[in-house]
């Protein structure tokens, strides 16, 4: 276990970074951690009122099926970066060394700003999504209940909180409690697809054309055509399919972490790609008339399962769906706690490194913990003054996230053969052939096609209230940012910067500009390369 935790060290300091966390994450609660961060089944049960009420049943299926397809070459692109950068700054650490020196900077700044702000849009809809789940199934069991926003952002800033206070825990802790993520969410899937199935009678279980045909189209926008509104449903599958490179986030706590984490990304995109679709389709053929949906709960998924199981069996199956999105908070913080903790150390964040510190008795960042808590709590706020605000986050991740994801895959291509720019693939690598160039060009073309959709306002007549601001957010985050660097930021942030001592710089033979501590990290030097197989030998020998 050693020889693993020394070799996954080696592998990081030869990327230019002192190990400072435990590496306590196994193979099973890596991919767990992967599963758990789409959450599916409370991910499904969040969104699907999108889908079902704006482009009707035919967008949940058709969507869900077309969308997952191209997540995957997403994910599967990914997954080769990860493998190749496996360092808690994920594809913001990766995008900066697939460029040239000049652009790093920039590029870098560009990249953890969207990516950190995709991450806590993320954990905030997340757990917006979870309150108004408990609040949902408050109503059906207590009809004359009265939820009011004062309520609903109360019980959502509380969550978090206890969530900041979870993840205050050792990593060894954490391991452990994640582990059992993915039976609780994979298992609560199954259970809904077969206990919807065996009590739903056969005669009124809709037809093939309404699930999957032209009857299924039901365009309730007010103004979009029917071509625009089924389209809306991608929201759904997107949003569930996102955050793939949170496994990147903890890969330094993670054992053998080159092979560990894109192998979890891509287990988990196929599971939850696959088994999200069977669930889609189940509930919708079990769904009803949709003129009684989303009910007094206010979701859908929830009406449909107390329609057909009843009440009391479906608050029962409903807890485990709430603790399924209470799962995807927990690892997302995580995540992003670490994105920041890496930015911070490279020093992105004008805090002169305050956040990229690791406590000494936990071994875990807590100062990034309770930042990103906070910072998470802010979003939630909008509901107090527009719910629709509110739901303009939930676009807003998927923005964010996919766009800082394909910088990094298209730099790697533009850049295949400059000089300055050495792409050293890892264990997971689809290869420079038609395979990879394919994944590549799809996922980009993709993202890029889904950004103008959720950019878009998903009913009409718009108004101040209903606008969807997600893409006015997206671009002045990037606009305010791009400013800062140019006024301030550039004088302290020079890209990813390496921290380790000038001993191990030497000996791996890590340069910079000027020899000091902050020098830039460069691209793998063949002097780290040696190092590296020569204690990978002696490891072998000692066996």
């Amino acid at each position: 276990m050693s020889s693993i935790a020394d070799d996954d060290d080696l592998n990081l300091e030869v990327l230019g970074y002192k190990p400072s966390f435990r590496r306590e994450f196994s193979n099973l609660a890596t991919i767990s951690f992967a599963f758990s961060i789409m959450g599916l089944c409370s991910s499904v049960a969040t969104t699907f009122n999108t889908p079902l009420l704006l482009g009707g049943p035919a967008s949940v299926t058709w969507c869900w099926l077309i969308g997952s397809c191209m997540c995957f070459t997403l994910g599967s692109s990914i997954a080769e970066i990860v493998s190749a950068f496996p360092t808690c700054g994920g594809l913001y650490t990766a995008s900066a060394q697939l460029c040239p020196p000049s652009h790093r900077a920039v590029v870098g700044w560009i990249v953890g700003w969207l990516n950190i702000l995709g991450q806590v849009a993320g954990i905030s809809s997340t757990e917006f999504g979870l309150t108004n789940m408990i609040w949902g199934a408050v109503s059906i069991a207590s009809p004359n209940f009265v939820v009011t926003p004062a309520k609903t952002v109360g019980l959502f800033a509380g969550l978090l909180v206890v969530h900041g206070l979870l993840n205050s825990l050792a990593t060894r802790h954490l391991a452990f409690v994640t582990r059992g993520f993915v039976f609780v969410n994979l298992g609560t899937t199954a259970i809904i697809i077969i206990v919807l199935l065996a009590t739903t009678p056969r005669s009124e279980m809709h037809a093939a054309n309404y699930v999957f045909g032209g009857a299924g189209i039901i365009n309730q926008t007010g103004g979009w055509n029917n071509g625009i509104a089924f389209l809306l449903g991608l929201l759904s599958v997107q949003w569930t399919m996102t955050d793939y490179d949170a496994t990147a986030h903890i890969s330094e706590e993670v054992r053998r972490a080159a092979y560990a984490a894109p192998t979890a990304i891509f287990i988990a995109v196929i599971g939850t790609g696959s088994l999200g679709w069977i669930l889609n389709v189940v509930v919708v053929l079990c769904s009803g008339p949709i003129e009684n949906l989303p009910g007094v709960s206010g979701s859908a998924f929830l009406q449909i399962l107390a329609l057909r199981m009843g009440v009391p069996a479906a608050l029962f199956v409903w807890s485990f769906v709430c603790l399924t999105a209470f799962f995807v908070v927990q690892t997302a913080l995580q995540a992003c706690s670490r994105t920041v903790y890496a930015f911070s150390r490279d020093h992105g964040l004008p805090d002169n490194g305050y956040f990229g510190h690791v406590s000494g008795s936990t071994q875990t960042p807590l100062r990034a913990i309770w930042f990103t808590t906070i910072l998470s709590i802010l979003p939630g706020l909008l509901d107090l003054a527009s719910p629709i605000a509110a739901n303009a986050i939930f676009a807003l991740t998927a923005m964010a996230l996919d766009l800082s994801y394909i910088i990094p895959i298209f730099l790697r291509r533009l850049y295949a053969n400059h000089p300055e720019v050495h792409f050293r693939p890892g264990p997971f690598y689809m290869g420079s052939g038609l395979i990879g160039w394919a994944a590549n060009v799809a996922c980009i073309s993709w993202t890029l096609f889904v950004v103008v959709i959720f950019s878009l306002p998903t009913v009409f007549p718009v108004t101040r209230e209903n606008m969807n601001y997600a893409s006015v957010i997206t671009v002045g985050v990037v606009v305010l940012s791009g400013v800062w660097y140019i006024l301030s930021a550039h004088r302290h942030y020079h890209g990813p910067t390496s921290n380790l001592d000038a001993e191990t710089k030497a000996k791996l033979g890590i340069q910079g500009k000027g020899g000091t501590e902050r020098d830039s990290v460069t691209d793998v030097p063949e002097r780290g390369e040696e190092e590296k197989n020569a204690r990978l030998s002696a490891s072998e020998d000692a066996a």
